[in-house]
């Protein structure tokens, strides 16, 4: 059966990742994000950085009273 290139060089493609192992992929992916953490340039939020929790608020009710706590 004849394939398209396409799908030749997408089979190639998933043949080559799924030979690579565990370790290999982890030492690549550690690699990888020491590069990107070097960027000074980067956007959004910063890897390790801890986000300060929000101060919990409860809604006014609807009859304008005051909310209690039990």
């Amino acid at each position: 059966m004849k394939h398209s290139e396409e799908y030749n060089r997408f089979t190639n493609l998933v043949d080559r990742l799924l030979t690579v192992s565990h370790e290999e992929m982890q030492r690549r992916e550690s690699e990888y994000r020491k590069q990107v953490d070097a960027n000074p340039h980067r956007r959004g939020p910063k890897r390790g950085s801890k986000r300060k929790p929000k101060a919990a608020t409860m809604p006014p009710s609807a009859s304008g009273h005051e909310a209690t706590e039990t």
